[in-house]
C-alpha cells in the first residue's frame, strides 16, 4: 500500500543540505521494493531518483550552496524515499545538475541514463558495428538505449510489446523492430543477422523473455539481464548455456557500476554529455500528481507508459 504522510523535517546536519524537489524519477525498481520483490524494512518510503533546489546547507558543505539544482539516483540516510515535496540528503549522493539539463529531464533520466552507460559501456562493452537486441525498447530506459547504441554506432534490433512502441523505437534509432511477443522473435533475429545471432542482448522483462533471449545470441554473446518486469528469471540449467553456444549470462546491479565516488563522476560525466550533446533525447511520457504514485505504479507495470515516467510534487 501507498499511503501519503505529512512530517516536519528537521534542519541539515552537517555533510546534508535540504533539497525542494522539482521532480521524481519512477523507475521498475519502486515496484519491486513496493511489492517486495526485493525487499525494504517496513514501514519505507518510496523511490529513489528527484531533482530539485537546494534551500538549506548542513556544516560543512562545501560543494554545494542555496539555490544550486541537484539530483541524486540512490537511497538518502534513511534509505528510499524520493517520493516527497523536500528531503534530506547527504552531499556524497548529490550530482550539480548542468544548466542545459532541466531539473525534470534530470528526474526523468539520471538512473535510467546512468543503468544504460554502465550497461552498455561498462558491462557489455558494446562497439561500432555489434549486433544488438533491446527488449522493452520503448521504456524509460529503453528508448535512452536505443539511442545510446546509435550514436555508438551499434546495429540495433529493437523489440516491444505493439506497433505504437515499435515506432517509437525506430524513431529513438532502432534500425529493425520486431514485437516482443512474436512466435519467431529468434528466426527474426537470427535472420536479420546473417544467421549469427546479436553479440549482445539487453533483457530487462526477465523471465517471460530469457529462453528467447539465449537464442537470439551468437556462439559466445552476452545477455545482459538487467530487470524484472515479467517476473525473476529462476531455475538457471547452466548447461544450455553450453548447448547454445558457450554463452555468458549476467545479472548487473547499477551500483556495483557506480561504487567508488571515481566511478560515480566518470559515469554521470557520460550521461550528462550524451543527454547535453543531443544525442540521447529524454522522453517524458508521463508526468502525474505525486499523490497519484499509486496509479502510476498501475499504469507503469501494465506497459501503459511509453519513455520516462515523472511524479510531480
Amino acid at each position: 500500500m501507498i499511503e501519503w504522510i505529512s512530517e516536519d523535517l528537521p534542519a541539515p546536519a552537517a555533510g546534508e543540505v535540504l533539497i525542494e524537489q522539482s521532480a521524481i524519477g519512477l523507475n521498475f525498481i519502486d515496484t519491486y521494493h513496493r511489492t517486495g520483490l526485493y525487499p525494504v524494512p517496513l514501514p519505507s518510503g518510496l523511490g529513489l531518483e528527484a531533482a530539485g533546489t537546494i534551500t538549506a546547507v548542513g556544516e560543512g558543505v562545501e560543494d554545494f550552496k542555496v539555490g544550486d539544482r541537484a539530483a541524486y539516483m540512490g537511497p538518502g540516510k534513511d534509505g528510499l524515499g524520493a517520493y516527497a515535496t523536500r528531503r534530506i540528503m547527504p552531499v556524497a549522493g548529490l550530482f550539480k545538475l548542468p544548466d542545459d539539463v532541466p531539473s525534470d529531464i534530470a528526474a526523468a533520466a539520471l538512473l535510467k541514463a546512468a543503468t544504460v552507460e554502465g550497461l552498455v559501456e561498462r558491462c557489455a562493452k558494446v562497439q561500432t558495428g555489434d549486433w544488438v537486441l533491446v527488449h522493452a525498447a520503448a521504456g524509460g530506459v529503453g528508448l535512452i538505449m536505443v539511442q545510446w547504441l546509435k550514436a555508438i554506432g551499434a546495429n540495433i534490433i529493437a523489440a516491444a510489446s505493439t506497433d505504437a512502441k515499435l515506432e517509437l523505437a525506430r524513431k529513438a534509432g532502432a534500425h529493425h523492430t520486431i514485437l516482443s511477443g512474436a512466435d519467431d522473435l529468434a528466426a527474426r533475429v537470427q535472420e536479420l543477422t546473417g544467421g549469427t545471432g546479436v553479440s549482445v542482448v539487453f533483457d530487462g522483462v526477465g523471465k517471460d523473455t530469457f529462453e528467447v533471449s539465449l537464442d537470439c545470441l551468437a556462439s559466445r554473446g552476452l545477455l545482459v539481464s538487467f530487470g524484472n518486469a515479467s517476473g525473476p528469471v529462476e531455475g538457471v540449467n547452466l548447461g544450455v548455456l553450453a548447448s547454445k553456444g558457450s554463452l555468458f549470462v549476467t545479472r548487473p546491479t547499477l551500483g556495483h557500476y557506480y561504487a567508488t565516488p571515481e566511478d560515480a563522476a566518470a559515469g554521470i560525466a557520460r550521461v550528462w554529455d550524451m543527454i547535453g550533446s543531443g544525442k540521447v533525447k529524454v522522453t517524458i511520457g508521463a508526468a502525474y500528481p505525486l499523490s497519484e504514485a499509486a496509479n502510476a505504479h498501475r499504469d507503469l507495470v501494465a506497459r501503459k507508459t511509453i519513455g520516462s515516467v515523472i511524479l510531480l510534487p
